[in-house]
């Protein structure tokens, strides 16, 4: 499996960190070794003073795609997710400004966190799914699937011109604004709506 993670979707957080508004979808991947492992809790690498959180919703292909239309992207998945696509906020600064890609700041050991999955019947509307994540039981950020650039769908047809969609590959959507630094001893709480999907402590 795979994951794919897409950045700069919600325009608050392209804000914030006063990035440009792409034309395209960002994509960039993370290796199955990404993964943090269940009940484990995120260490923070050695190699960075500056790690951030970014809550994202998930979408898990169940169906082997390629070049799939918009129109048909609905049948290529079936659940929702959250997870965190941490961040090595301070290397990747470095990496952008030498011009290098990201992988070493946004792909490292640990660096995504994949909650559990709901199905997609759950919602009335994919594109309106209210999500959020809580540091210490303080809402940090928090958005709607109804603010993303691209939605899920739009994503699944541009994903799949570059890359074959595999049963059980994962897409990162992008997260909101309210990004942060993470410190030893921080519990992250994940929820969409009300539903607790994920809680991963820091160390």
């Amino acid at each position: 499996m795979k994951i794919i993670c897409v950045g700069r979707n919600y325009a608050a957080h392209i804000a914030e960190l006063d990035n440009e508004k792409p034309a395209d979808p960002v994509l960039f991947m993370k290796p199955d070794s990404a993964i943090l492992l269940k009940k484990n809790p995120f260490l923070i690498p050695h190699f960075s003073n500056e790690v951030h959180h970014e809550v994202e919703i998930l979408v898990k292909i169940d169906k082997i795609g390629k070049h799939i239309d918009q129109k048909f992207a609905h049948k290529y998945y079936n659940e929702i997710g959250l997870g965190i696509d941490f961040t090595a906020r301070d290397l990747q600064q470095q990496l952008k400004e030498q011009g290098l890609p990201w992988e070493k700041a946004k792909s490292f050991d640990g660096s995504a966190v994949v909650g559990k999955f709901l199905p997609k019947s759950k919602f009335e509307s994919v594109d309106n799914i209210a999500f959020r994540l809580e540091k210490n039981g303080k809402v940090v950020q928090e958005a709607n699937t109804a603010l993303l650039l691209w939605k899920i769908d739009t994503l699944i047809e541009y994903i799949s011109k570059y890359f074959t969609l595999k049963i059980g590959d994962i897409i990162f959507t992008g997260t909101p604004a309210g990004v942060g630094k993470v410190r030893a001893n921080d519990v992250l709480t994940g929820f969409i709506e009300d539903k607790e999907l994920f809680s991963v402590k820091v160390k």
